[in-house]
């Protein structure tokens, strides 16, 4: 039965989504997207419509108020039938009782699967992936021809390249940055969190401390000692110093790439070097479909997702408004020509879902102060780990 809410509910959320369309109905398909799908979204929804006679409504949000507005609506009773949310939402979705399992079938091969094991929980699937990001090796083609496959490789280059007194550098990181040091941790066996029997992460099986985490920092550590990486490096002066042609070679994203293109930098874009023979494995952020668990019309939902919105046509549509590379293989496979976008893929592909666990938000600080303490050689490795790692067991067990 639905359940029954204040005037003061109703009023708030009409305010919130601008007087749209509130509930999920049944026969009536309610998605809530951002601005960049919310078009695409239309359009589908007029074929679905005319094809099965089921209206579909399309609400347009702020990208981050989505969470939020769901958490408030669904219980509620007011809430979509399907959302454009990020896969490190789940955690809180999923324990909060808020979205639904989708069985892709047959569909989930046709999906990198980086981007499948994302909206995975447990053996679950939570989301139709949309899109994916990473970062990777970002290299100046007039200065790197061809980029290292090894980390001494790319140690030799850099510091053939590197001038401080002239200003330039080989190789330059943004730092005290855990999201674009991780690589270094990964390469070597280092991770974030273990896994349970049933395959969710453990938030007391925290790996920042391992054998390998220890050695990816001495990586990080060996960088500042050969002076190879200024202290305190920002993005700003990072990219700013790419962009005039005085780097080699940086870790970031595709985000890096516009401004390096308007300043004319012939740039590619891979995976990061391996360390002592292990494949750095970034974080990938990666956005998707879910269904409500409080909608109407879940068998619909599923339906419109699986018939209309996978294929190529519509992936591509939505990379033309976002260009993010595209979950679905067949179209991006379409892009074969866009070396960010294979770039991307490549090293996105050798990556691991960002933890989308609550208990990640307890990580941050930690982490990045020992990066810190490191990299203003306070500390060594191995010291200022084991001290990051006691402080994030102790705040997430007071959480609990």
């Amino acid at each position: 039965m639905k359940r029954t809410f204040s005037f003061a509910l109703v009023l708030v959320l009409t305010l919130a989504l601008g007087g749209a369309a509130l509930a999920s109905t049944p026969g009536e398909l309610l998605i809530w997207a951002d601005d960049t799908r919310a078009p695409v979204m239309e359009d589908l929804g007029r074929q679905f419509e005319a094809e099965f006679g089921v209206p579909v409504k399309v609400t347009e949000l702020g990208f981050g108020d989505i969470r939020s507005q769901l958490a408030v609506a669904g219980p509620a009773g007011e809430g979509p039938d399907i959302i454009v949310g990020a896969h490190d939402w789940l955690g809180e979705l999923i324990v909060n009782g808020l979205i639904e399992p989708i069985d892709l079938g047959d569909l989930a091969g046709d999906f990198e699967q980086v981007t499948l094991d994302a909206f995975t929980w447990g053996d679950q699937l939570y989301g139709v992936p949309i899109a994916f990001e990473s970062i990777g090796l970002i290299y100046n083609k007039a200065l790197v021809p061809t980029p290292p496959a090894t980390w001494d490789e790319l140690l030799d280059m850099a510091a053939a390249l590197t001038d401080r007194e002239q200003g330039y550098y080989g190789f330059l990181m943004q730092m005290p940055d855990p999201y674009h040091t991780f690589p270094l941790f990964s390469a070597t066996g280092g991770y974030v969190f273990g896994t349970n029997p049933d395959g969710t992460l453990n938030p007391l099986d925290v790996g920042l401390n391992n054998e390998g985490s220890v050695r990816g920092l001495e990586v990080f550590d060996h960088l500042i000692e050969s002076g190879l990486l200024p202290v305190g490096t920002d993005y700003n002066t990072m990219t700013s110093l790419f962009n005039q042609g005085r780097v080699g070679m940086i870790i970031s994203g595709p985000w890096a790439l516009g401004d390096a293109a308007a300043a004319g930098i012939d740039f590619g874009f891979t995976r990061i070097p391996t360390i002592d023979g292990g494949q750095p494995a970034p974080f990938v952020g990666v956005q998707g479909f879910m269904v409500s668990a409080f909608s109407e019309n879940k068998i619909l939902a599923e339906v419109f997702l699986k018939e209309f919105v996978v294929n190529t046509d519509t992936y591509l549509a939505m990379f033309a408004r976002d260009p993010r590379p595209p979950a679905y293989k067949p179209a991006l496979d379409q892009l074969e020509d866009n070396l960010i976008v294979q770039g991307v893929r490549e090293s996105g592909g050798a990556g691991v879902p960002m933890p989308s666990i609550p208990e990640m938000g307890s990580v941050w600080t930690a982490w990045s102060d020992a990066i810190e303490l490191v990299m203003n050689q306070e500390l060594e490795p191995k010291e200022a780990l084991d001290i990051a790692v006691q402080q994030i067991l102790d705040l997430i067990r007071s959480s609990r």
